[in-house]
């Protein structure tokens, strides 16, 4: 099979991406063909949340989709959350708050933050938990995590 060009809208650029297979998960292409390395491979499931990245402002696990659907979708991922270099307030709030540990699961902890605080401004710990409750973190941080996403709601 002939390697094929898919333009990708990620972090406020266009870029291509050369893939064998366009229904490879947008998870490699990210990792491997852009560099981006926020995004982690976690279980490749889209159970744990590693993975996760805003495909139009909603929080996508994207070890489980395929690169072929994304289109022109604009695409973000933990390092287009930050503007001119600064961070943003949530990954502020999570610097702030020492959430991370071994910090595997910071970026899709961050990034569900992130998309969950673009449609709720001022949320209560009950629904910080809930929104939070499909990303797994095994370090034992979520008490920081908590912390951290309500400092960014504030």
């Amino acid at each position: 099979m002939a390697a094929k060009s898919i333009p990708l809208h990620v972090n406020g650029k266009i870029a291509h991406v050369s893939v064998d297979d366009p229904d490879m998960p947008l998870l490699y292409a990210l990792r491997d063909n852009l560099g981006l390395r926020g995004p982690h491979f976690g279980c490749g499931l889209g159970q744990c949340g590693a993975c996760t990245v805003h495909i139009d402002g909603n929080a996508v696990r994207s070890c489980v989709m395929p690169l072929s659907s994304v289109g022109k979708k604009k695409i973000v991922t933990l390092e287009g959350l930050s503007l001119s270099g600064k961070l943003a307030p949530i990954q502020e709030a999570f610097v702030s708050e020492q959430a991370a540990q071994c910090g595997y699961c910071i970026n899709g902890m961050i990034m569900q933050a992130a998309a969950f605080l673009a449609h709720n401004k001022n949320p209560n710990e009950d629904q910080i938990k809930q929104a939070l409750a499909d990303n797994l973190c095994r370090c034992g941080t979520h008490l920081r995590i908590v912390r951290a996403v309500k400092r960014a709601a504030t």
